[in-house]
């Protein structure tokens, strides 16, 4: 049986809003639908819902922004409440990490880029460059070209996942495409996890694959 990453890793979206403006964002769409926010390039928070970091659990911060864009603020109360809870884990997504300057990250917060395709391959370097810390992850959603021989060292979660939606020249991931990527994860000893619509829609559930590293295995018992 496949198990969605959301019965797993649980939102916390204290912050709403980016302004990077990919043609796939499905968190502008749920933005509009429920109105909340007037202008989704301008990030609002609600900073009390980072509290939810004192239960020890696995926390993804940023599916409906975008961590280059958080005020210091904001930051800083999500790094305080993470240091505050050791079993807790937080984790982060950017797409602009040579906009960010961090070196003092908690050891439980994971630090992660997007990467869909090869012109997106800077940011790999510019997240190790700019964001230093124990825990960095990627993020490949959507998928949508085989990346090669990329080098993953010192990533140690890799997250796979397809174009959801139905807006105008929508890529689905082809499977060799994600083979080929778990073949490049496994020789740097990445954990990998695949979405649920890539199980459903492109993988099938006998090829699934849904690691969790020890340290988010640990702040789920």
């Amino acid at each position: 049986m496949v198990v969605c990453i959301k019965d797993k890793i649980k939102n916390i979206n204290a912050v709403i809003g980016c302004n990077i403006g990919c043609r796939y964002c499905y968190a502008k769409v749920v933005a509009n639908r429920f109105g909340l926010t007037k202008n989704f390039s301008k990030p609002i928070a609600d900073i009390h819902k980072l509290e939810r970091l004192r239960k020890p659990g696995v926390y993804f911060l940023t599916g409906m922004s975008d961590f280059y864009i958080w005020e210091k603020q904001w930051l800083d109360k999500s790094f305080e409440l993470l240091r505050e809870s050791p079993k807790t884990v937080g984790i982060y997504l950017t797409k602009a990490p040579n906009k960010i300057k961090l070196d003092d990250v908690p050891n439980n917060a994971w630090m992660g880029v997007t990467i869909t395709c090869k012109n997106d391959l800077w940011r790999l370097k510019s997240l190790k460059e700019n964001i230093k810390c124990k825990n960095y992850h990627v993020t490949f959603e959507p998928l949508f070209e085989d990346l090669g021989d990329i080098d993953l060292s010192n990533i140690r979660w890799i997250v796979i996942g397809t174009e959801t939606g139905n807006c105008k020249g929508k890529i689905d991931a082809q499977k060799e495409w994600v083979d080929h990527l778990v073949e490049v994860a496994r020789r740097y000893d990445c954990k990998i996890f695949f979405k649920e619509e890539l199980v459903h829609k492109v993988m099938g559930e006998e090829n699934s694959i849904q690691e969790l590293t020890d340290e988010m295995e640990d702040a789920l018992r």
